[in-house]
């Protein structure tokens, strides 16, 4: 019989503050080498149980894991911080929290409330940027991670854990401040049994929380789902998508002290951030023929709803009003769109597109799709052939017509 969620919650505990005595660091130490040496699950834990012990062997190993997958993007902290695997994946990129907590802290605030602290990610990125934390949760797993974690990365001295509710503390803020800071950070939890919750109004804190904070606290920035619908976008308040190599990895809600624009796309390409921004809506890009070269717009960009920006800056227009593809007479340089020259536009037809691709010598193709039904990788294995050539194959709509674009044809 599974034991109570409480008994379970005060057995992770334990176990995390048996991790950060010195047994347990030489725990983790060696969990993390068998890890390294490709040591399967069951040999590793035989092993460790043997060397460390059986209270210590399980949750080593399971840190190590944890450790391994945060390596690409905690780098050489990630051999110091705990995580769970929830955490894990609520935890963002560090490069992105400190960007976050830098643009936060830039009109003077020197207190910030990480309401929803996990892991301590935002909590380490603010501290390090100069302010003075109050991480709260009610999760005492997440108050013991985030504990640990900003000792082991030394700035303890500058964050206070504490037991709280987001939704009590919100709705208690006064004078622009949440629990006595000028500032906060909230990321709501947004699943629930392994489930994504894409309605708002089920995350945790609820929506409801989220417009609340905004308006009592202006200097604010709250972590969101990036499907949010922009209606329920609060006046004043700047929404941002963030996306990193052709990813979005983070959408954002900008209090209205924070707010600089209307919406705004950040694409990360090599380190560097590029800001598409607009204080207005737009309105769509015009609409043209398919020309010589064929963009796609990042998904920042298509997110945010700026293509007609992307559009205007690369003198470029639509293939169809309702698809996000864009056309122009040269190749783009820019860190809006993924160009790709068109070498044949044709209505779509199986058997006419592989009598085609058959005529170019093209035997292996990558397939894009927007606004279409069909599935990648199906259709990718029903043109493959035993030519050398490749391309990649885009099926969309074109003036409302289901259309194939061959490009980047190579032999």
């Amino acid at each position: 019989m599974d034991r109570e969620p409480e008994e379970q919650t005060a057995e992770t505990v334990r176990q995390l503050r048996a991790l950060a005595t010195p047994e347990g660091a030489a725990a983790l130490s060696r969990a993390g080498a068998l890890l390294a040496d490709g040591v399967d699950a069951v040999a590793a834990l035989t092993r460790l149980r043997a060397e460390v012990g059986a209270d210590l062997a399980g949750p080593a190993w399971g840190i190590a894991r944890q450790r391994h997958k945060a390596r690409s993007a905690f780098g050489a902290d990630a051999d110091r911080l705990l995580f769970t695997s929830d955490t894990l994946e609520q935890a963002g990129r560090p490069e992105l929290a400190a960007r976050r907590a830098t643009r936060l802290l830039a009109g003077g605030a020197d207190s910030v409330a990480d309401l929803g602290c996990a892991a301590g990610t935002d909590t380490i990125a603010l501290a390090r940027a100069g302010a003075r934390v109050l991480a709260v949760d009610v999760d005492p797993v997440a108050r013991e991670l985030t504990a640990l974690n900003v000792e082991a990365l030394g700035v303890a001295d500058d964050v206070w854990v504490v037991a709280g509710d987001a939704v009590e503390m919100v709705a208690a803020a006064r004078g622009g401040e949440v629990a006595g800071c000028g500032a906060a950070v909230l990321d709501p939890a947004r699943r629930a049994g392994g489930r994504r919750q894409l309605d708002p109004d089920r995350w945790s804190p609820p929506w409801s929380t989220v417009v609340e904070l905004l308006a009592k606290v202006p200097t604010s920035v709250v972590k969101v789902a990036p499907g949010l619908d922009h209606d329920r976008v609060p006046a004043g308040v700047e929404a941002e998508w963030v996306s990193v190599g052709g990813s979005i990895v983070e959408a954002l809600l900008w209090g209205p002290a924070v707010s600089r624009t209307w919406r705004r796309a950040t694409v990360v390409r090599d380190g560097v951030p590029h800001e598409l921004v607009a204080d207005t809506d737009p309105g769509p890009a015009p609409t043209g023929p398919v020309r010589g070269w064929l963009h796609e717009p990042d998904p920042a960009v298509i997110r945010s709803g700026l293509v007609s920006l992307a559009a205007a800056d690369l003198t470029a227009t639509l293939i169809d009003p309702t698809i996000a593809y864009l056309t122009s007479d040269a190749r783009a340089e820019s860190p809006w769109v993924s160009s790709y020259r068109v070498d044949e536009v044709l209505p779509f037809n199986l058997k006419k597109l592989k009598a085609l691709l058959r005529e170019r010598g093209v035997g292996r193709v990558v397939v894009k799709k927007r606004g279409s039904a069909i599935e990648p990788e199906t259709l990718s294995r029903q043109l493959r052939t035993d030519a050398s050539g490749t391309a990649t194959v885009v099926v969309t709509r074109v003036a409302g017509a289901p259309t194939a674009l061959i490009c980047d044809v190579s032999d």
